[in-house]
């Protein structure tokens, strides 16, 4: 994800930066230079990551400091000391950052660093200072910095609108010729916006796309006319040549000099068959990323109030193709050892075979009465959830008329529900 970072905001007193002062925005190299933080509370611990991701060695100096800046320091990402300020902190420091909630403290640190000529944000009061950190964002190689005048929400929000317009595609950046080659994106369980911002940043550059039919429908509507669309579902050459066909559109694409992007639905590699293209594409001599989607199997079951795991309920959940029943001479369950199992089990492509599923889980010892809830379409507007156990479960599925794409979750999390879905 893109790393984002507010502008200063108030700690005690307003920031009373008028609109018609200016700041001279800079960015500054801090690979391995003293920055020296002084307050560990909130308002220090929001900046902490963008400095220890620029490289700077952070010392931060306070009486008391928040569970993630110990935590922080517990790591080796800082160092902290647990002591008052006192005049002499900033020695060789390139930057500072007076965070404390005192006033006074506050002033004397922007003092020592002004003797010193060492810029200094001051949190509390940002005029008071020689620096003011800008609303910002990491997008793609980019750094952006935005302030408007002390007005914190509106650069926030400006950056925000900026962030998700290039994310979207909206705004380009495409100021260079995208290597070709084949990106395989795993497009999330089914609502656009669940796709993870380096897979719509990819896709937006696309010159073709072959997509699964799972893959979110709406971020196709997003490309460019210029963008060939090929759908994955309706390739050619029969259901036993499909996988290789698709393996071929990916190749000849890549090396007729296009950017191929095979867009997904969940995640690539969860049963998704993704390495397999990866391995076809490498064969052939063609580069190919890979972008992780957030997969049905934990999503959905979320989407419907179910977590698949909770404290003191299921130590364990298991991801299970049905794609094959279970007596089936290609299946390679253990459904006998699943059936023994306390956890949470989770069902993809399992709908149309649910009735054997669970007549083999209740024959290998899972209780009937055991909750077993199936979520059509899930994330999506249409999305229904069908609430049973193990021993009802196939009639009820039959009486709904639910039908692919569902996931089933069986176990003691799947009687669980949340009015926040």
């Amino acid at each position: 994800m893109p790393e984002t970072q507010p502008a200063d905001e108030p700690n005690h007193e307003p920031t009373d930066v008028t609109a018609d002062e200016t700041n001279y925005l800079v960015g500054l190299n801090l690979t391995d230079r003293r920055v020296v933080v002084v307050g560990g509370g909130t308002v220090a611990q929001r900046r902490l990551g963008l400095l220890v991701s620029s490289g700077a060695k952070v010392h931060v100096i306070s009486r008391v400091v928040t569970p993630a800046v110990e935590g922080m320091a517990t790591a080796g990402q800082i160092t902290v000391e647990l002591r008052p300020y006192r005049d002499g902190d900033l020695a060789d420091a390139w930057y500072a950052i007076a965070s404390t909630d005192e006033p006074e403290t506050n002033a004397a640190i922007v003092a020592e660093a002004e003797r010193r000529r060492v810029f200094c944000v001051r949190a509390d009061i940002a005029r008071l200072g020689t620096a003011v950190t800008p609303a910002s964002a990491h997008y793609d190689g980019l750094t952006m910095g935005f302030l408007a005048g002390g007005q914190h929400r509106r650069s926030a929000a400006v950056r925000t609108a900026v962030l998700e317009a290039l994310q979207a595609g909206v705004v380009t950046d495409n100021t260079e010729p995208v290597e070709p080659g084949v990106a395989l994106i795993g497009g999330g369980p089914g609502d656009p916006d669940l796709i993870t911002v380096r897979g719509r940043r990819l896709l937006a550059r696309a010159d073709i796309v072959v997509a699964d039919r799972l893959a979110p429908p709406e971020l196709l509507a997003e490309l460019g006319p210029h963008v060939e669309v090929i759908d994955a579902a309706k390739i050619p050459y029969g259901r036993a040549m499909a996988q290789e066909a698709i393996n071929q559109a990916l190749i000849d694409g890549a090396k007729a000099g296009k950017f191929v992007v095979r867009l997904k639905g969940g995640d690539p590699y969860v049963f998704g068959r993704g390495f397999e293209e990866l391995e076809a594409c490498v064969a052939a001599g063609v580069p190919v990323t890979v972008v992780p989607g957030i997969t049905s199997a934990i999503s959905v079951p979320s989407a419907a109030g179910i977590p698949v795991t909770h404290r003191g309920v299921t130590h364990e959940f298991v991801v299970v193709s049905g794609h094959v029943a279970p007596d089936h001479p290609d299946s390679l369950v253990d459904w006998s050892a699943l059936a023994k199992l306390k956890g949470t089990l989770v069902l993809l492509m399992a709908v149309e075979r649910i009735g054997q599923f669970a007549d083999v889980l209740i024959a290998g010892g899972r209780a009937a009465e055991t909750p077993a809830t199936v979520v059509q379409e899930g994330t999506l507007r249409t999305q229904r959830v069908l609430r049973a156990d193990l021993a009802t479960v196939a009639a009820r599925v039959r009486e709904q008329n639910i039908r692919p794409p569902a996931i089933v979750v069986i176990g003691s999390v799947a009687g669980f529900s949340s009015d926040a879905q």
